[in-house]
């Protein structure tokens, strides 16, 4: 199968990035759109111009349509993407996630692509009732991250059916792997753990650490990016977790060392875990990595 041109937004960042070396990898030449505020030009040093190009642009008030034109694939993963600050500033969460993805969406009709990608969230589940989670379950719309981001994939799912668009919505679980966010008081479980291990302080748990989350790695994301793009599948919706329920005590235990609980934050589920059935059926699709085994490749990187 020849591969040839992919735009990726969002590209320096965490999942970005790791699907740019993928992609390079397998013979794809990249554009990769970033205005930088989480992304890092870091992530990225290590490519070519040849192969990667580096775009600054924020996709929210820009005219996307020059950097669309030879696209084969799209890669939507730009977006704001913390629970507190989003309750702070919704307005500029609505500005970067909804009418980001509209001007990605405009800008991608126009063009004969073979797939547009979305990066969606499970936070659209927000406290749910039934274990596990799949796609057809209560949508619960907990705070402005999750409303914005479910907003965004109404749009890419509006757009498939009414211009027969072939698009993809991935609703990310709790993605870890190299290239973590690290940084910020809002940084998820991994990424906290991983700073506090290496600054020798304890992990700060919240809550009491019951509570239990789906965490999928980054290079089985990626797989599953590469898988959805070679198969016939277009205009639907899958979850992407690893379809096991782990909680922040047994995460805990793997780093080793000592706790520290710390109150719990409001609009976070107690649990949180994806049925994954669908996407491992209609994709040929299955997570590989043990979250013992991504959490100790952290730690020796």
């Amino acid at each position: 199968m020849k591969f040839k041109n992919s735009v990726i937004t969002g590209g320096a960042g965490f999942v970005g990035s790791n699907l740019v070396d993928r992609l390079v990898s397998i013979g794809h030449k990249v554009i990769v759109l970033d205005n930088f505020v989480s992304g890092k030009k870091s992530n990225l040093s290590h490519h070519s111009e040849k192969n990667v190009k580096i775009i600054k642009i924020d996709i929210s008030d820009k005219n996307l349509d020059k950097y669309f034109k030879k696209a084969d694939y799209i890669f939507h993963l730009a977006a704001l993407a913390e629970i507190i600050p989003s309750f702070k500033d919704p307005n500029k969460y609505f500005k970067n996630n909804v009418i980001g993805t509209l001007n990605v969406l405009k800008a991608a009709k126009k063009v004969k692509i073979k797939k547009l990608i979305y990066a969606a969230s499970s936070s659209c589940y927000g406290a749910p009732k039934k274990f596990p989670t799949s796609e057809k379950d209560k949508i619960d719309l907990k705070h402005p991250y999750a409303e914005t981001k479910f907003i965004g994939e109404e749009l890419v799912m509006r757009y498939a059916s009414i211009f027969k668009m072939p698009n993809i919505s991935f609703r990310f679980f709790n993605v870890y792997g190299p290239r973590l966010n690290v940084s910020g008081q809002y940084s998820a479980v991994i990424g906290n753990f991983l700073t506090q291990t290496k600054n020798r302080k304890p992990l700060t748990v919240v809550g009491d650490g019951k509570q239990t989350r789906d965490f999928i790695h980054v290079d089985d994301l990626i797989n599953a990016f590469i898988q959805v793009i070679k198969s016939k599948s277009v205009n639907k919706i899958y979850n992407l977790g690893s379809g096991k329920r782990t909680s922040i005590n047994t995460i805990a235990k793997i780093f080793g060392g000592k706790k520290k609980f710390i109150p719990i934050r409001p609009g976070e589920p107690k649990n949180s875990v994806a049925n994954i059935k669908k996407v491992k059926k209609e994709i040929n699709w299955k997570p590989k990595i043990s979250i013992e085994q991504g959490i100790k490749n952290l730690l020796s990187s």
